[in-house]
């Protein structure tokens, strides 16, 4: 259902068509398919295939990250990093981005780069900040 749910967003091997899109992500999450959560989550948050709705997107990427899904880790974070349907709490976006770095995420561990850089939802270190830093440009950022 996830990879039916691509093809219609992607236009592969069919007319792009994000109605449908959105609809398989949604059959897909319903059934726990962690990337579809995560997947149904952006369509929510962009207005892809529905409207857009930031609340119920912050459930599906709050649901996918807490299934180990890292992609979703990194959008939770952001989310709590800009405030967008949720408070903005640094410590909050800390934690998700953390676990999004530990689990392989680039942009997270350049993120960790900037919250110990500047002490943001953490205690400031240098130190910190530049093993981050050098882990993400290793992993090529």
């Amino acid at each position: 259902m996830n990879n039916l749910a691509n093809c219609y967003k992607k236009g592969e091997g069919t007319e792009k068509n994000l109605e449908k899109a959105f609809y398989w992500y949604q059959r897909a999450a319903d059934k726990n398919h962690i990337k579809a959560m995560n997947n149904l989550a952006n369509c929510y948050y962009n207005g892809e295939g529905t409207e857009k709705n930031l609340e119920i997107a912050f459930y599906w990427y709050q649901k996918a990250a807490e299934n180990g899904d890292e992609e979703a880790m990194l959008n939770l974070a952001n989310c709590h990093y800009i405030g967008k349907e949720s408070e903005k709490n640094l410590e909050i976006a800390f934690y998700w981005y953390q676990k999004a770095a530990e689990n392989g995420n680039i942009e997270a561990m350049y993120n960790l780069f900037i919250c110990y850089k500047y002490g943001e939802g953490t205690e400031k270190n240098l130190e910190k900040a530049f093993y981050w830093c050098q882990k993400a440009a290793e992993n090529g950022d």
